[in-house]
């Protein structure tokens, strides 16, 4: 297995909605053991394409039954809030108070093609949530409240 280079903000890709991956399209099973290798390798529970200059619209998201593979994923129904201090591979050493959904229910395909639809309560709903923002050109730093992003810490001065 390769590790993968993880893109970091301010890359541009991040920022850009993934293009949907036709049904046409072959998933390569390196891509996606590649995929899982770099996130446990990153000490991520989830990963994007566009983390790793894909521009595909292809997620992986550990789970208490193993890793899933989420092709085209869409939320199709949420329920209750939920709000989680969030960090991210591509935006190292920055952690964001995110409001979430404590329960998603996601319809997907998974790497096999097959079309499935599933609910992610709690902690995997976040990573869920998460990764689906980036499939979407949107990052934690994204949820910050207005202010915090004009807002700039003051250096420490430099006493002689």
């Amino acid at each position: 297995m390769t590790l993968l280079a993880i893109r970091k903000e301010p890359n541009a890709i991040l920022h850009k909605k993934a293009r949907r991956v036709r049904v046409s399209e072959k998933i390569e099973k390196n891509l996606v053991d590649n995929m899982e290798a770099t996130m446990r390798a990153r000490g991520g529970i989830g990963l994007a394409g566009p983390q790793v200059g894909l521009d595909k619209s292809i997620a992986v998201v550990d789970t208490a039954d193993g890793v899933l593979v989420l092709v085209n994923p869409e939320i199709i129904s949420k329920k209750g809030a939920t709000s989680f201090e969030e960090g991210c591979l591509s935006v190292p050493g920055q952690t964001v108070k995110v409001k979430r959904f404590e329960e998603v229910t996601v319809s997907y395909s998974n790497e096999n093609k097959e079309q499935k639809t599933r609910v992610f309560k709690g902690l995997t709903a976040i990573i869920a949530q998460h990764e689906i923002d980036h499939l979407n050109g949107t990052l934690i730093t994204d949820h910050r409240p207005w202010y915090k992003k004009i807002l700039k810490k003051p250096k420490p001065s430099k006493k002689i």
